[in-house]
């Protein structure tokens, strides 16, 4: 694969799962796929099952919620590439596993406890990894307390992963602009 981390971050339909999914099959390695969608509801379950018939039936997939730097290095078995899909709905998973009243501070260290857990498996393996999120710095300011309480997090788990990996690409209408290395 050449680089070890990619991160693809952009707006929602922009693209970047699509893109993520070409950079995987450009390197022509095995692949594993890490979902961290949870079928909540139907319309979910849908969308979950287009992007699975949207991949390559060579990849393996790891549907995993939570706690995925342990599980994807267990279970890497002979992966080349990792795909994670996506940070997005990781940071969601984590902050549903808190109750109203929500602590910010204990919200916010559990989620970096998770991108740091994910960033050690980059270090533990010798698989090239691409992980997917989207940008939500850009939008309004939240009306409410957990709104502001997952952009902020997932703001945070962005900003550490782009500070930890080789190539940043920001996805504009399905193009991909280079931002890092500049």
């Amino acid at each position: 694969m050449g680089l070890r981390s990619i991160l693809v971050i952009g707006g929602a339909r922009s693209g970047k799962s699509r893109f993520a999914q070409e950079l995987a099959l450009a390197a022509g390695e095995a692949v594993l796929f890490v979902a961290t969608a949870a079928p909540l509801d139907e319309e979910m379950r849908q969308r979950i099952e287009a992007h699975r018939k949207s991949r390559p039936a060579s990849w393996r997939t790891l549907e995993v919620n939570t706690r995925i730097g342990g599980r994807i290095a267990a279970e890497i078995a002979d992966a080349r590439v990792v795909i994670v899909d996506c940070i997005t709905l990781l940071v969601s998973n984590v902050c549903a596993e808190y109750n109203e009243p929500v602590v910010f501070a204990v919200v916010e260290e559990r989620v970096v406890e998770e991108i740091t857990g994910l960033v050690e498996c980059f270090g533990r393996t010798d698989a090239g990894f691409i992980l997917v999120t989207n940008e939500v710095g850009s939008g309004l300011v939240p009306t409410n307390e957990l709104g502001r309480l997952y952009r902020d997090c997932l703001g945070k788990a962005n900003q550490l992963l782009a500070e930890r990996v080789d190539e940043v690409y920001l996805m504009v209408a399905g193009l991909p602009v280079k931002i890092k290395p500049s």
